[in-house]
């Protein structure tokens, strides 16, 4: 089989890291996490809290919709937001202000699924250029406003094959990704798609966890890593990716692989 110059597998040596002296010993930047609705809002606080403690973030805002005022006591960085009928996020300035003044957003998802949070998350994504990754049900609430988001500079899509298959379609992307395919044809798409959009794209396939961004494709095994095909989703990885792209700036691919080791 003829070498794919911009595929590389990780194997026993851990990729990029260097990029571990990138997080200063200072606290510095600020990172938005927003999701949650009325029922539903556990992993998104967990996710702040692991955030918090691990990392050397000065600000880490969680953004959670009004309606869980009642429920939840005060928190470190606790913001709310207009909330919709339903108890989820609704279109504000409140939040396309914290979006944008962040060093980078986390929409970690636990939206009800409503045509007004879509309109949310999709504004705010479109009011700023601030780097931001969608994870978890974000894809599938915004997948309609693909087509514009999807040329957006900074974009972090983390989601599984099968989500990545609805993106594909959304944007009217002449490639058909097929869950019962081999890794190489998985890779071979996902090279030309991110020469074909400036996103960064994470996502698993045949026990191989895939990261793209700019045509360059890195695999890495699932059992070199601490995540299984469920805990990759919880919102633990994403934070990760979030705080490690905000410390090594202009290296998506790199800190996003970091990320998973």
């Amino acid at each position: 089989m003829e070498k794919l110059d911009y595929f590389t597998k990780q194997t026993n040596t851990k990729l990029f890291q260097d990029l571990e002296w990138n997080v200063p010993e200072q606290k510095t930047g600020v990172a938005s996490i927003i999701g949650g609705n009325s029922e539903n809002f556990s992993a998104i606080i967990h996710s702040a809290e692991k955030l918090t403690s691990t990392y050397p973030l000065k600000t880490v805002n969680l953004l959670l919709p009004e309606s869980l005022k009642s429920k939840l006591p005060p928190l470190p960085g606790l913001i709310f937001l207009p909330a919709t009928d339903s108890g989820s996020i609704a279109k504000s300035s409140v939040l396309n202000d914290y979006v944008s003044s962040s060093d980078f957003a986390l929409f970690l998802g636990d939206f009800s699924k409503n045509s007004e949070t879509s309109i949310a998350i999709s504004d705010a994504l479109k009011s700023t250029n601030a780097p931001a990754l969608i994870t978890r049900d974000t894809i599938d609430l915004i997948l309609p406003e693909m087509p514009d988001l999807i040329e957006r500079d900074h974009l972090f899509i983390m989601g599984s094959l099968a989500q990545m298959q609805k993106l594909f379609r959304a944007v009217y992307y002449p490639k058909v990704l097929l869950l019962s395919m081999p890794l190489i044809p998985v890779v071979e798409a996902l090279h030309k798609f991110t020469l074909s959009y400036p996103c960064t794209i994470l996502t698993l396939h045949a026990e191989q966890i895939i990261v793209a961004h700019h045509g360059k494709v890195i695999s890495v095994p699932l059992q070199d890593t601490n995540y299984s095909p469920i805990s990759i989703w919880n919102g633990e990885l994403a934070s990760k990716i979030a705080a490690n792209n905000l410390f090594s700036k202009g290296q998506p691919l790199e800190a996003t692989v970091f990320s998973i080791s």
